[in-house]
């Protein structure tokens, strides 16, 4: 029998019908899946993902970051218990994806799918349970972090400023701590007007709480950028600590004349021509490492300077909520002139730093040369605690071999023991520490106040850098060793004395 035409035509139709819906429906749940579930308008994914039993942020075994169960429609609400001493660190985990920190850089593990996790979430799925996410310990030290916070939150004033600890064998971030700080409860909260709320004041906030200091904001590092130079001096062959360097009360940068080329030492003893290099770094003095970074030169100065991390990119446990990670890139200026090149070896012109990458240059001299990448994530765990990943030292640079780290190592001991990081001192213990204070280049902004530091000496364990922006201290009172060395020294006891 044959079909007639209208009837024929009907099964085309819908022969056509369904081709369409299974090209729809395999594309849908194929192709464009990944794309649609990480859609920040995707309600049914973000409710989803904001109902899940999320894995906690640990210090030690104590949580800094945990999900508790809740009565409303969301089920686990995140909770931070110690929310403004641990703020920079876990960021905040906040209802339409609005992520920041170790929430963010570890969110595939705390939300449980991460691929080392499959076996826990094929267990839950077979399971009454629903979906669990993992735990992340971090490398914090808890002591050193309520000591870093504690004394950078006791300066006088409104506070702003950063302190960050290193593990220089390692790499381990034992502290890491920002003023402002703020607290993600009232970001993650379910009340979402009052979460907006939150969130709008204090992006608002003139002060910047949401910033985070130590890895987002990159300022002129002043005089702690004398351990880059001088340790590119000792490099070139023609110095040692016991060395006479050149030096002055005054210097004339090359190409320059007037006052706007003249480097001076502020009225510190810096001799006439020449002057001890020990004396030179105790006393802090601009003439010797401007003169000292132009006879290096620009190349071999950059060389040094990214040799300890800067002009790169290497750390990637914190994120912010634009981009990959939003964080800041510590500079030194390429294709510098003589009088530049002079000015970046006192860690002025265009050289930037975060305090986390000023650790970084303590711990690498402290780690006889070798600079570890900076790491805040020890471990990765599943739900019932078992370790499922333990992150790996990794070197990052041999920045200066183990002979120039040992004489700058003497200079910055001196320091200590006889100069202007004499605040950083601790009975007993051998400790190398340099102060800076870097000009801002406004005029209605004052100098920024640093301190880097390591101890002991000979065997360091911890390396630290103090960053204040501002507090309420006058502007002729502000100096790194004054205010950043106690603070440096109380982070430092913090770690040796346990």
């Amino acid at each position: 029998m044959t079909m007639n035409k209208p009837i024929r035509t009907i099964a085309i139709f819908l022969m056509a019908l369904f081709a369409a819906l299974l090209i729809n429906a395999t594309y849908l749940q194929y192709y464009a899946a990944g794309r649609y579930n990480d859609d920040a308008r995707n309600r049914r994914v973000v409710d989803a993902e904001f109902s899940r039993q999320r894995g906690a942020i640990l210090v030690g075994r104590d949580p800094v970051a945990v999900s508790v169960k809740t009565d409303d429609l969301y089920k686990y609400q995140r909770s931070y218990p110690k929310p403004e001493l641990y703020a920079g660190v876990t960021g905040y985990f906040a209802y339409g994806g609005a992520i920041t920190g170790v929430e963010k850089s570890q969110n595939d593990v705390l939300s449980g799918d991460d691929s080392r996790l499959f076996v826990n979430r094929l267990i839950d799925l077979l399971g009454d349970k629903g979906p669990q996410g993992g735990d992340v310990e971090l490398t914090i030290n808890p002591k050193a972090q309520k000591a870093a916070y504690d004394a950078l939150t006791s300066l006088p004033g409104n506070v702003k400023g950063s302190v960050v600890a290193l593990e220089p064998s390692t790499g381990k971030i034992l502290a890491l701590v920002n003023t402002p700080s703020f607290n993600p409860n009232k970001i993650a909260t379910h009340d979402f007007a009052a979460n907006q709320k939150a969130y709008d004041a204090l992006n608002a906030d003139p002060d910047k709480p949401l910033l985070n200091r130590a890895v987002q904001m990159a300022l002129p590092p002043g005089s702690t950028f004398k351990l880059v130079t001088a340790s590119a001096a000792i490099s070139s062959g023609k110095y040692d600590a016991s060395s006479m360097v050149p030096g002055g009360p005054t210097y004339q940068l090359p190409q320059t004349s007037g006052e706007s080329g003249l480097i001076d030492n502020e009225g510190r003893d810096c001799g006439a021509k020449t002057v001890k290099f020990t004396q030179a770094m105790e006393n802090s003095c601009n003439t010797v490492f401007a003169q000292l970074a132009v006879q290096v030169g620009a190349d071999a100065m950059q060389q040094q300077a990214e040799a300890f991390g800067f002009n790169s990119s290497w750390f990637d446990d914190l994120q912010g909520t634009n981009g990959k990670t939003s964080l800041a890139t510590s500079t030194f200026p390429k294709d510098m002139n003589p009088p530049q090149t002079g000015q970046s070896g006192i860690g002025q012109f265009e050289v930037r730093a975060t305090p986390l990458q000023m650790a970084m240059v303590a711990a690498g001299i402290a780690n006889q040369g070798t600079v570890m990448k900076p790491y805040l994530v020890n471990e990765v765990q599943s739900a019932d605690s078992d370790t499922v990943a333990t992150t790996e030292p990794e070197k990052l640079s041999e920045a200066v071999t183990p002979a120039t780290a040992r004489e700058v190592t003497k200079l910055l001991v001196a320091t200590v023991n006889d100069g202007t990081a004499s605040p950083a001192a601790i009975t007993g213990i051998q400790v190398a520490g340099k102060t800076g204070t870097a000009q801002s280049g406004q005029e209605d902004v004052p100098p920024y106040a640093w301190f880097v530091s390591f101890a002991p000496a000979d065997n360091a364990k911890v390396a630290v850098a103090v960053m204040i922006e501002s507090a309420d201290i006058p502007r002729d009172d502000i100096a790194g060793g004054k205010w950043g060395g106690p603070i440096a020294k109380k982070v430092m006891e913090a770690v040796l004395n346990q």
